[in-house]
């Protein structure tokens, strides 16, 4: 037989990657089988082919590298995909049990390990605190279930940002006593860089940001600006002796807004991590476990058994009190626990300052039996909690799928988006995502109409290579388009034919400047094209990235809460807000803004909504002052002759043209006859115009002194 301890650990980069890629792609696949959490199938793959199992891999700085840029990469996701409209809701909820996640470990440690395990007083506390912090190394079970947004969750990841800043500062402190650092100016320092750090990642990354974001619009540029500010932000914490996953997910928290939730960017980050970066982290983890340990002696098994069941029992009872004292569901118990369960970032932080920190009898603060325990305690917790949280994810995700067919079961939605020219077609996509409703999954119709004439074959190709640009986009953030170029004598005609072919429910198109914006524009082109359509249209001109957008505003007629297609419009502003996770401003009179209301507290809890009484439509152009740059203006118009129309309307596009230029606009049409589609024909007349006795005698008089 050959020796084949000559062959192993492999030390070539090509062949320790290529390990590691089949471990990443073999380990979901047989846990799945086995019905087992794809975490655990990482972790005890590290354990396999580590140094402490069949040697197939030393862990090298590779394993050191991808470990920190894994753990990073799960604290920077948590904060990006946090609903920080859900967070600030959930503020108390999040703080209460932190604070309890950290209080209640460190208590009953501390007794424990001076009552059962016989250590000193410092050892006690340094051991106290390992229990009190965790890491959600389950996040990206939740995100499997598209659970982010879920309040449980909001809770558990804001608890980790509490409960391992606590943790650290105890690591600061103990070190410092060993050091003879602390007096009187130690904490003015500490507080002082601490409040450093955070005010240049709360303050200075959103602007860096947004004059990032507003210049370049590359997704693989975007994407390393991103990575390069969350480790700046990493960087940044580790510089002033504080643990960089703290600096990780605060950026990922300023920098939320800027990453909407449906855009290819966020898909882009999400792949990665989990591709590569997570996965590389829980192998990492698996290889410092040392099985012969278990065996290895009575001191070892001693303290992993007490350590594992302080962490345990102290996490489930912080749990099951903030369940109690908020009144929430038994699953959202379960959640929260599993998510704060595992030990592993933060802890090996504080048995390594331990482990490193010599007494004055020679003897380490924290000896080998509590270094080979911890390792243990990783082990056992990461397993314990990807159990945990798979469960509690499957049963809430069961419960929403079973009600989302009351919900969205009879909408018809499917948008239709022309396209025209290259620099407006990614930003008619995002909004067309951003309005769009996932749970029913359903794909996009963009299209391009060409005239045909003697240059047919020009602009065919043009708009092929067109469509082709806006399909990878979309592809890249998991949504399925339909393309078509279609050859027209007459663009309305083309247009008008094609949303009927694919049966399209609603049309988001673009406000094109220069001379189409024009007199021919407003009077012909647009006229046309909503006589001969009687479902929703809705005309953008976003002069500045969506994810840069602050602020909607939405200036709603009177009389608009009569319109079939009231809920429609409404319903696709609220989502386009949480998506963005700006606030939206409705002005409208007081019947109107009550009905707004009832549905957006309904439908959209986290939407941060406002409600401005407008009294008169005359008076949409004062609104223009309060339109900044970074907002984006919704004017909701009306077709002749429907309920809601009036003949201000008419001098609309004029309005609009000298009080809002330079300003980000959004016009809608509503659906005029709603839902369900079957019953709208092109023969079907429109509604009689509805007009007042005072609208008539303005327009006779200004007609005839005219």
């Amino acid at each position: 037989m050959p020796d084949l301890s000559h062959y192993f650990p492999i030390t070539s980069p090509t062949m320790i990657f290529f390990v590691v890629l089949c471990i990443i792609l073999f380990a979901p696949i047989l846990m799945g089988k086995l019905r087992v959490p794809h975490i655990v199938g990482m972790v005890v793959a590290g354990v396999v082919i580590g140094p402490h199992g069949l040697n197939i891999l030393a862990k090298d700085d590779s394993f050191d590298l991808f470990g920190h840029v894994g753990l990073y990469y799960i604290m920077f996701l948590a904060g990006l995909e946090m609903n920080m409209a859900n967070f600030m809701k959930n503020r108390a909820r999040t703080f209460t049990h932190g604070i309890m996640a950290f209080v209640i470990p460190m208590a009953m440690g501390f007794v424990v390990n001076r009552v059962v395990l016989e250590y000193n007083f410092m050892t006690s506390v340094l051991l106290a605190s390992m229990y009190a912090s965790h890491t959600i190394i389950t996040y990206p079970v939740v995100m499997r279930y598209g659970l982010t947004r879920q309040r449980s969750v909001t809770i558990a990841v804001g608890a980790t940002a509490i409960t391992d800043t606590l943790t650290l500062l105890v690591l600061a402190i103990v070190g410092g006593l060993f050091k003879g650092e602390i007096t009187g100016g130690f904490w003015i320092m500490l507080f002082l860089k601490i409040a450093a750090v955070f005010s240049v990642i709360i303050y200075f990354f959103p602007m860096i940001a947004r004059a990032f974001f507003r210049r370049y619009e590359d997704n693989v540029t975007q994407f390393i600006f991103v990575l390069a500010m969350t480790f700046l932000g990493a960087g940044l914490m580790e510089l002033i002796g504080m643990e960089g996953l703290l600096g990780a997910f605060l950026t990922g928290l300023v920098l939320n807004r800027y990453v909407p939730n449906v855009s290819p960017l966020m898909t882009n980050l999400e792949f990665v991590g989990n591709a590569i970066f997570i996965p590389y982290f829980l192998i990492g983890v698996g290889m410092l476990v040392n099985v012969r340990l278990l065996f290895g002696g009575a001191d070892t098994l001693k303290v992993a058994a007490v350590m594992i069941a302080v962490a345990l029992v102290s996490k489930w009872i912080a749990s099951y009190f903030t369940q109690k004292i908020f009144g929430m569901r038994s699953v959202e118990r379960e959640l929260i626990y599993g998510l704060s369960n595992a030990q592993a970032g933060a802890t090996l932080a504080a048995v390594m300052v331990g482990y490193n920190l010599i007494m004055p009898d020679g003897q380490r603060l924290l000896n080998d039996d509590v270094l080979n325990g911890t390792v243990i305690l990783i082990l056992v917790t990461c397993v314990f909690s990807s159990f945990t949280t798979e469960r509690a994810s499957k049963k809430i995700a069961l419960e929403s799928q079973t009600a989302a067919p009351e919900d969205d079961g009879g909408d018809d939605e499917k948008i239709m988006v022309p396209l025209k020219h290259r620099e407006t077609a990614d930003t008619l996509l995002s909004v067309a995502m951003m309005m769009r409703n996932r749970t029913l999954n359903r794909g996009i119709v963009a299209l391009t109409v060409v005239y045909d004439d003697s240059r047919r074959a020009e602009y065919q190709e043009r708009g092929r290579r067109l469509l082709e640009h806006v399909t990878k986009t979309a592809n890249y953030a998991g949504v399925m388009v339909q393309t078509q170029v279609r050859i027209a004598t007459n663009v309305i005609n083309g247009l008008k034919h094609a949303f009927n072919e694919f049966n399209a429910s609603e049309m988001i198109m673009g406000m094109y400047g220069g001379d189409e914006c024009s007199g021919k524009y407003w009077g012909e082109f647009i006229p046309g094209l909503f006589t001969g359509l009687n479902r929703q249209i809705t005309i953008v001109r976003c002069l500045r990235p969506l994810n840069t957008i602050r602020r909607i505003q939405v200036a709603v007629p009177s009389r608009a809460e009569l319109e079939p297609g009231f809920y429609r419009w409404l319903e696709r502003l609220a989502r386009m807000a949480e998506n963005l996770e700006c606030r939206i401003q409705f002005h409208a009179k007081r019947e109107t803004l009550t009905l707004i209301n009832q549905y957006m507290h309904t439908r959209h809890a986290a939407a941060r909504a406002e409600y401005t009484y407008m009294a008169h439509w005359i008076d949409m152009p004062a609104l223009a002052g309060g339109v900044a740059d970074d907002h984006l203006f919704v004017v909701i118009t009306a077709r002749k002759g429907t309920i809601s129309y009036k003949s201000a309307l008419e001098r609309l596009p004029q309005e609009l043209t000298d009080n809002f230029a330079g300003k980000s606009l959004m016009i809608i049409f509503p659906d005029q006859y709603g839902e369900p589609a079957e019953v709208m024909t092109f023969a079907v007349p429109q509604h009689h115009e509805q007009r007042s006795a005072y609208e008539m005698l303005t327009t006779w008089i200004r007609k005839k002194f005219k």
